[in-house]
């Protein structure tokens, strides 16, 4: 035994399996920047791991035979220094890639899009602020919406602003009614500064009271009322814009030397149904759509130039529900008729965007939204339907950024919350994604539930999957008309996708058919969503290239998630891409993340 450790001396044996091992992790930590940088498959970071495990062994057997030569070329001291530089060296770059935001390449997109949220925590800017939502003291709650609209209004003044950070607004207004610290709020939002006031209405009589607070020390920066009737609620505004500028020494370019908030309209009752509306739509109440579509169309006949009025019809037409009044046949008129009074109105443009998303016109829709990016890219809804767009036509790495930054801006946007997480869930990353739906139902997103039911799925508790989603899967078939008798009808079809036997699956089927037999003129996503779910994507494609969906949206966002691998892995994708109108926009701006263009012009995907 004693000889047997003098040879191992000699041979300094231990010294070059510790130098290996250093230089094995130098060359992990590196290959892990390099991977996440150009997007490098996993299977290359496996076969590598793999090569240097068998390397330990070529090494230690050399090393042995090698024999007490190696004692003549390097020392063991000179080893071990060796093995610590390479470990410390290592270690440093994958310590400082991490610390950088990730500029994942479409590959690591799919494998794990959490990556590009993976950031140093920045720094507060001084010139930050969040506008709560001002308290209405009129001591009628039917003016609620005035109070609303006021703040509103001067929260989107501010967030023109280059040189000035504003919270979303769906973060800001989370917190109306709630008694949390300014400080809470200004941590959660990453903002320095907080304004808050309240709005009385009596009649034409108008009294807004503002206060700007510094986060940090609680200090009151500057307070003030302003007086007025109803004809100066605009001036009273920017009065109050003006001075949050002047206290946080903001730079004002442009037009915004003159005038920062543009009301659109100088017709006291014009906006006040204006503000009616908004109010309605910011809510989603869906059931006074009907008469928000009546409120703006009295607007524009009390004043015709009213851009804003006539953007936020084209947007309920194309956002809201046909039972309810919405009609995509008025979207387009509205929407141009506001570009024609206010080129720059971002309003009409994402209105003009989402129609040709519907419409499967993919290259219009890119078009209009990056027309609105470019007006408005502090926005964070324009940043979340940019960011829609891109992931339903398999930009996903694209997509999640835009996703990041509306989430960056408003931090509890519900629906960007949701898609976030449906990114997480196809990387495989479960546990974000279940924050963050949990987070979206927090904020009562209806159908954030879908997500929590697939992260159930995905960790095989079909159970838990099919209890979270069948009363909104049952709301959703009454609300399209199928599969008929929901009650009854969807829990077989549930029963079938999610975990079912080979029986179960076929019994789920025999519901979709049933769907489609009675053709209705819009096909419910479900059909062809559920027959991706049920082992059929051929059917799918072919029932969802008829024509567009009950929802697109969803359908598109699971057709390039995991369960849609099996549909666009079929010989015939190719096809179906060309006839819905993908690979026209990718003809022209490139072949999305997840497929290649063939000799032939056609798309190939994985």
């Amino acid at each position: 035994m004693t000889e047997f450790i003098v040879r191992l001396k000699q041979r300094k044996l231990v010294q070059w399996a510790l130098a290996y091992v250093a230089f094995a992790f130098a060359v992990i930590q590196v290959l892990d920047v390099v991977a996440q940088r150009f997007g490098w498959p996993d299977q290359i970071e496996k076969l590598l791991i793999l090569a240097l495990a068998i390397g330990f062994v070529v090494v230690l057997v050399l090393a042995w035979y090698h024999g007490e030569r190696g004692a003549q070329r390097i020392s063991g001291t000179e080893i071990v220094i060796l093995a610590l530089l390479l470990a410390i060296g290592g270690g440093l770059l994958w310590g400082y890639e991490r610390s950088l935001p990730s500029t994942s390449s479409p590959n690591t997109a799919q494998r794990n899009p959490g990556a590009t949220a993976i950031t140093l925590a920045a720094p507060i800017s001084a010139k930050s602020i969040a506008v709560l939502p001002f308290v209405n003291m009129s001591g009628d709650t039917k003016n609620e919406y005035f109070s609303d609209g006021m703040s509103e209004e001067i929260l989107n003044a501010l967030a023109q602003i280059n040189d000035l950070k504003v919270a979303g607004r769906t973060s800001s207004f989370y917190y109306k009614g709630r008694n949390e610290d300014l400080r809470t709020i200004g941590k959660a939002l990453g903002v320095a500064n907080i304004l808050e006031g309240s709005v009385r209405k009596q009649g034409n009589e108008v009294r807004i009271t503002a206060q700007l607070v510094r986060v940090a020390d609680d200090t009151h920066l500057w307070s003030h009322a302003y007086d007025g009737d109803l004809s100066d609620v605009f001036k009273l505004q920017e009065n109050i814009a003006r001075a949050i500028t002047e206290q946080l020494n903001v730079v004002l370019s442009g037009s915004q030397q003159a005038r920062l908030v543009n009301a659109g309209t100088t017709n006291p009752a014009a906006y006040n149904l204006y503000l009616h509306a908004t109010d309605a739509f910011n809510r989603r109440d869906y059931a006074l759509m009907g008469e928000a579509v009546g409120w703006l169309q009295q607007a524009i006949a009390f004043d015709p130039h009213f851009a804003r009025a006539h953007s936020l019809l084209a947007m309920i037409h194309v956002l809201g529900q046909r039972r309810y009044g919405a009609s995509l046949s008025e979207v387009e008129p509205n929407a141009r008729a506001a570009l024609a009074l206010d080129p720059r109105d971002v309003e009409a443009q994402v209105a003009l965007g989402l129609l040709a998303r519907v419409q499967r016109r993919f290259n219009d829709s890119r078009a209009a939204l990056d027309r609105a990016l470019a007006l408005a890219p502090n926005d964070a809804s324009v940043q979340l339907y940019a960011g829609q767009n891109l992931i339903d036509t398999g930009y996903t790495r694209d997509g999640i950024a835009h996703l990041d930054r509306a989430l960056a801006i408003d931090p509890l946007l519900p629906n960007a919350l949701y898609w976030r997480g449906r990114q997480y869930l196809y990387a495989g990353d479960t546990d974000s994604a279940e924050k963050l739906f949990k987070k979206a139902d927090e904020l009562g997103l209806s159908f954030a539930v879908f997500g929590r039911g697939a992260v159930a799925r995905a960790r095989g508790d079909f159970a838990q999957a099919r209890a979270l989603t069948l009363p909104l899967f049952i709301s959703t078939a009454e609300s399209v008309d199928c599969p008929k008798n929901p009650v009854v009808n969807v829990p077989v079809y549930l029963n079938g996708a999610l975990g079912g036997d080979a029986a179960a699956r076929a019994r789920a089927v025999v519901v979709l058919d049933a769907c489609l037999a009675d053709k209705p003129a819009i096909v419910p996503a479900i059909v062809p969503g559920g027959l991706i779910y049920l082992g059929q994507p051929a059917r799918a494609l072919a029932v969802a290239a008829q024509g567009p969906t009950s929802d697109d949206g969803g359908l598109w966002m699971g057709l390039w998630g995991t369960d849609g691998q099996a549909a666009r892995r079929l010989p015939q994708f190719a096809q179906f891409a060309r006839k819905v109108g993908f690979a026209a926009l990718w003809d022209k701006y490139g072949a999305p993340d997840l497929c290649k263009r063939n000799a032939a012009g056609n798309y190939v995907c994985e």
